[in-house]
Formats: C-alpha cells, sequence, structure tokens
C-alpha cells in the first residue's frame, strides 16, 4: 500500500509550506514536493496604482528583504521616467543594498541554519533552535546577532527605518547621507568584518563534518543565473544577466536584465502558490531548471572584486565538480556567508568615498516611457519588477519574478534527493525529518515572505493511505 508523509509547518524558514513524501509498497521514496501553501497577490492588487507607490507597496511583499523590492521597484521607476539617477543617489541605493544582504545572511547563518551546521543535523530538536545556539555557544549567538544588528541600523540610519523604510524613489533617494551616520557605520564595520570572518572559518569546519550531506543535499546538474559587471564580476546591485550550464558555459552571453522574459518562462502547478520558473533556450529547445541566490552568483562570477572575497572566492573552488561550477546545494551556506564579507568589503569602498555625502540624490522627470524593468541581486537571487502604465503612470500590467521562486524546482529535487537518501516507511524519527527540512534551508527561502518566530514551531507528520486514513502521525 503507498503511502503519503506529511512535514507540515517547515520550519526555521520565512513564510508557510509543507512537504509530502509519497512512499511506494515496498517503503521506499517514490516522489516528494515541496508544497508553499500562501498566496499573496501583490501582482493583481497593485493594477490601477501609480508606479510612483511602488517602491512603498511591494517592500511590504518582504520583512526580511524589503530594500531588494523598493530597489528594484525604484529601478522600474527609473526606466519609467528615463533618468539616470545622481552618482550619490546609486551609492546610497548600494550602501543600503550591501546592508540588507549582511542582515539577512547573517540572519540566515546564525539564526536559521546555524542550529543544524554548529550544533548536529540529528542533535536534541529541543535545544537545535536560536535558545539553545545561545545556550552552547554564547559569545558566537552574540556576535552573529551583533551583525544582524549592524545590517539593521545602518538601514535605519539611511532610511529612518530598519523595516520598511520610505527611502528608494523613482530617480533616486529621499535624503542623503550625514557625516556623522557615515561616521558611525565606519566605526561599526572592523567588527562586522571580524565576525564574517569567523563565520567562514565555522563554515568550513561544517563542511568537513557534513561531508555526507554536502554529496546528497541538492547535489545535481542544473542551470545557474546572476547579475555580473560588464566585466564578468560578482554584482549584486546592478549589471548583466548570465547564465551558465553545468559546465559552466555561458549560454546566452551577458544580456541586459531588461530582456529577462526572452530567457525565463513562468510555469505553475496545481499543487503550490510558488511559480515553476524555467530557462528558455532562444532555439526552442527544452526548458531547463536553474538555480538563484549566493550559490549561483559565485558560480557565474568570474571574480569577486574584493581583496578578502576574493581569495575566499579561490578557496571556495575547490568544491567544484571538474572545471565547472559548484553543484551542490549545501554549498549555498558558504556562498551565502563569502558574500557576506564582500559586502562589507564594498560598504567600506563606499564609506571611504567622498561622494556619498554628496546632497543632490533625486533625478525629477515626468513619465516618459510605457514600460519599466527593474532588476537587482536579492539576498536569495535575482529578483524582477516590471511594471507597464499608461499616460498618468497607472499600472496597466505588474510581474514580479521573486528568487525563491526561481529555486522552486532545484527544491522541489533536493527534497526528493534527501528523501530517498535518509527516508523510509520504517524510520520515520524526528532528526531525519529534520534534514529533510535542512534541504529547503539550504535555500533560505522567503515565502511569505514576512516574519520569523523564534523557538520551535509546531510540525505535524502524518503517514497516510491512498483513501486518506491516518496510519500513523509524528507530532511536536
Amino acid at each position: 500500500m503507498s503511502k503519503t508523509i506529511t512535514i507540515a509547518p517547515v520550519t526555521r524558514i520565512e513564510g508557510h509550506a509543507k512537504i509530502t513524501i509519497q512512499l511506494n509498497d515496498a517503503g521506499e521514496v517514490a516522489d516528494a514536493r515541496f508544497h508553499v501553501t500562501e498566496f499573496r497577490g501583490f501582482e493583481k492588487f497593485c493594477l490601477g496604482r501609480s508606479y510612483r507607490e511602488m517602491p512603498s507597496i511591494t517592500e511590504r511583499i518582504c520583512g526580511i528583504c524589503p530594500v531588494s523590492h523598493a530597489l528594484a521597484s525604484a529601478k522600474a521607476g527609473d526606466m519609467l521616467k528615463g533618468v539616470k539617477i545622481p552618482p550619490a543617489a546609486e551609492k546610497l541605493r548600494r550602501l543600503m543594498h550591501y546592508a540588507q544582504l549582511v542582515q539577512s545572511h547573517a540572519l540566515s547563518f546564525f539564526l536559521l541554519s546555524g542550529p543544524d551546521l554548529l550544533l548536529g543535523m540529528e542533535s536534541d530538536p529541543a535545544k537545535r533552535n536560536l535558545i539553545g545556539l545561545i545556550e552552547a555557544m554564547p559569545e558566537l549567538a552574540k556576535e552573529g546577532i551583533r551583525l544582524r544588528q549592524f545590517g539593521q541600523d545602518t538601514i535605519r540610519l539611511l532610511g529612518d527605518r530598519s523595516v520598511h523604510p520610505a527611502w528608494a524613489v523613482s530617480g533616486g533617494v529621499r535624503e542623503p547621507l550625514s557625516g556623522e551616520k557615515r561616521d558611525w557605520i565606519a566605526a561599526k564595520l572592523p567588527e562586522a568584518l571580524t565576525t564574517a570572518q569567523k563565520a567562514l572559518a565555522l563554515g568550513y569546519e561544517a563542511l568537513q563534518r557534513l561531508q555526507k550531506e554536502t554529496a546528497c543535499y541538492g547535489h545535481f546538474s542544473s542551470l545557474f543565473m546572476g547579475l555580473v559587471t560588464p566585466d564578468g564580476g560578482l554584482e549584486q546591485y546592478d549589471g548583466l544577466l548570465r547564465f551558465i550550464d553545468s559546465n559552466g558555459v555561458n549560454l546566452a552571453g551577458d544580456s541586459d536584465p531588461s530582456r529577462y522574459g526572452e530567457f525565463i518562462s513562468e510555469e505553475s502547478a496545481s499543487w503550490s502558490y510558488l511559480k515553476f520558473p524555467t530557462y528558455c533556450p532562444a532555439d526552442g529547445g527544452a526548458h531547463e531548471m536553474y538555480r538563484v541566490g549566493p550559490l549561483a552568483r559565485l558560480n557565474v562570477a568570474d571574480y569577486a572584486g574584493t581583496p578578502l572575497a576574493e581569495l575566499e572566492l579561490a578557496r571556495f573552488r575547490q568544491f567544484r565538480d571538474g572545471g565547472g561550477p559548484v553543484l551542490g546545494s549545501f554549498y549555498y551556506h558558504q556562498a551565502r556567508l563569502i558574500e557576506l564579507l564582500y559586502c562589507l568589503e564594498r560598504m567600506g569602498e563606499l564609506l571611504d568615498d567622498p561622494l556619498l555625502l554628496d546632497d543632490h540624490v533625486r533625478s525629477h522627470a515626468r513619465t516618459n516611457n510605457r514600460v519599466g524593468i527593474g532588476v537587482v541581486e536579492a539576498p536569495r537571487g535575482t529578483l524582477f519588477h516590471e511594471y507597464h502604465v499608461d499616460d498618468q503612470g497607472l499600472l496597466s500590467y505588474v510581474n514580479l519574478v521573486i528568487a525563491t521562486g526561481q529555486n522552486n524546482l532545484a527544491m522541489n529535487q533536493t527534497v526528493l534527493q534527501i528523501a530517498q537518501q535518509y527516508l523510509s516507511g520504517s524510520r520515520l524519527d524526528e532528526g531525519l525529518l529534520n534534514r529533510v527540512e535542512h534541504g529547503i534551508r539550504c535555500y533560505d527561502p522567503c515565502l511569505s515572505c514576512s516574519t520569523h518566530a523564534v523557538g520551535r514551531m509546531p510540525m505535524q507528520v502524518s503517514l497516510l493511505a491512498p483513501d486518506g486514513t491516518i496510519l500513523q502521525r509524528l507530532s511536536r
């Protein structure tokens, strides 16, 4: 008799989801699915609004990466106005964006995935959380919390609020940065760099301990996509769109990201509200899965461009499969930490630039174009905002291609791969179920995207017969 195991909700991720694992008559894993059970509707209820409101509206999509949505939206507005924003405005946008990546990546490593990586995948579930990490490694936990706070405080100093700052606008930003605020950020930067380097060392230690996990937590061939500088360097705010295959071959050249619709097809399934984007080749061939986010960004970039991150990127490439990219999704954790270091270094460069304090931070213009597309690298991957407007600047079409959605196919394949390695009908213990959940946490998905719960969330696992009868239930 075939059976279904349901894990709901999946814990220590942003949002709500469940996992179902289908067993065959022999108790072996036949299929696995990652279901996103939330519906947001931003693309529909924003119709008829002015695009000038969209940075403030769309950043409400997420409480963890609102800056990414605000910046992508503002960049779409820049295109609709047909303006080039002032140099100081671009630098300030970058500074806030790097700060957001720092706080989000610190959150992912220290609070969400750290309990698994540092305490053990099958450690006591009552302590495998933030509180348990604080008890086991109090100084490290405090340093991680302060690192995230540094990113949040930088956002607050720039935009008056650390969450949903009303600051990025079409044409630039609302306010310049004062010298006093710049000096405060600069004074906190050395401690942040030290903590980031400590986290990197811990990450490499975890990779040594968890070699079995690295081999089966999302280790498969796929394409990778991300932004790069015009000469192929690591980029998060602007740049060109690059796809590579599992051998490292650049598939379509480096393209203007506003052409994303030529390469990405969004598909849907009846069992999830999350879309399933795929790469569609220009020759009309079969659509293919691709991955985005820190791992993808390091894979598609030719170099990092900052001293410390460049050294770490060279070290990271020891994990490549042959001469191609790093394929294992477990390496997202380490890629995230390298990016964190890179962002801190870039922040230091910006803070040393006198132009950062220039008070010309906004270009004014009327609506000059009917289509605007804004693209940034959000913490979880490439984020697209596309707006179509009428003569009054009111929205007639909105399309948001969210980073987590672009990893949807990869997350589903990762769940299946882990389940096939670790789960069977006769062994439904909590530690193995946590491993399946951790496969999702590798991608640090942002589902709601809104809030977190500190500590343990309830989870229920049900084993069902084909007729829906509950054969076994595991609760916590």
